[in-house]
């Protein structure tokens, strides 16, 4: 397998594994030690995992706090240490007070959960508390209540709701969009505190993070197989907003130097791909979508970048670096390229 140096891969993580276990082997499908994901996925969730190697990792700033999209299902009735089906069970509600929950009392629910809510994190969880991981406490017997933390819930749409009235439980499917941090179990906790009978999650996919949806997504391989990989310059352009500078600029740029922004198209990421729009020279600005979030524009079109956000800067179709963009000035903030001696 002829292997790329540098590089983004969008892998469908299955069931069983972690995040870290899916580095691990992709680290020897790769064969360097340079990999990185940007945002962890359970053991029992499945769905997108962006991987970036070689100089690729240094993209996984700019990937990790971007919005998500899963589809999971929950089930009232019942709560588990764990806020998911992994823990042990410490409340059931009556079967009696479980039916007598409408399916409008769910939907009033869920729609308290939408927007900005203050979310307090499962406690079995990889934030860290004092440098180790809340659930590395909590397997060691710790007692751990993490604090609330405000996370956006954009879209919390239920799907179905199917009752079990033999096991005394309901289970809700739906789909979410959420801000980077939030935790969809925590959500399945809520819900059913809110209508007093306990809920927990018991099955979770991320169908998309940032501009990188599930149709992307490929297998997790084998020592051996072909990857399908995305090159650096692919990358860069499906997670910021882009500009082309000549070579001269490339060298200032690829030494630290602030260069003057190139007046012109910007190359600005969309779903699936990437549109061009005008980007303001030394005297102008206009608003622009997070780099994470969908576009609100019909695809294939652009709009103007933002004074103050990072763009990706490259120079022939190469990678020169990631700047941010202020008063019409590149300032370099990861470079990529080698400067030219």
């Amino acid at each position: 397998m002829n292997k790329p140096a540098d590089g983004v891969v969008v892998i469908d993580k299955p069931l069983g594994m972690t995040s870290h276990d899916v580095v691990g082997r992709m680290r020897r499908v790769l064969g360097m030690r340079r990999v990185g994901h940007a945002g962890t996925l359970d053991p029992d969730a499945s769905g997108v995992l962006v991987i970036g190697f070689g100089r690729g990792t240094r993209l996984l700033t700019y990937l990790t706090g971007d919005d998500k999209d899963y589809q999971a299902t929950i089930r009232l009735g019942m709560s588990t240490a764990t806020d998911d089906a992994a823990g042990e069970i410490i409340s059931r509600a009556d079967r009696s007070t479980v039916t007598a929950v409408s399916d409008e009392a769910i939907l009033g629910a869920v729609e308290r959960l939408r927007g900005v809510i203050s979310q307090r994190p499962s406690a079995v969880s990889a934030i860290k508390v004092d440098g180790v991981r809340a659930y590395a406490r909590v397997r060691a017997g710790e007692d751990v209540v993490l604090p609330e933390r405000t996370v956006e819930v954009s879209r919390f749409d239920v799907q179905s709701i199917r009752r079990d009235e033999t096991a005394g439980s309901v289970e809700v499917d739906a789909t979410f969009t959420v801000s980077s941090g939030t935790y969809i179990r925590a959500l399945a906790r809520d819900l059913g505190a809110s209508l007093g009978i306990g809920g927990h999650l018991v099955c979770l996919r991320r169908t998309r993070s940032g501009r990188f949806a599930i149709g992307s997504a490929v297998a997790l391989p084998e020592p051996g197989d072909d990857v399908e990989v995305l090159d650096l310059a692919t990358a860069l352009r499906q997670t910021l907003p882009c500009v082309e500078v000549d070579a001269a600029a490339a060298s200032d740029i690829a030494h630290g130097r602030i260069v003057p922004a190139p007046a012109g198209d910007v190359a600005v990421p969309a779903a699936g791909g990437t549109s061009t729009a005008d980007v303001p020279g030394a005297s102008g600005s206009a608003d622009a979508a997070p780099s994470g979030a969908p576009s609100d524009r019909p695809e294939g079109q652009g709009g103007a970048v933002a004074e103050g956000i990072e763009v990706g800067v490259l120079s022939n179709g190469d990678v020169v670096a990631i700047a941010r963009l202020h008063d019409g000035v590149l300032h370099p903030k990861a470079v990529f390229a080698s400067p030219a001696p």
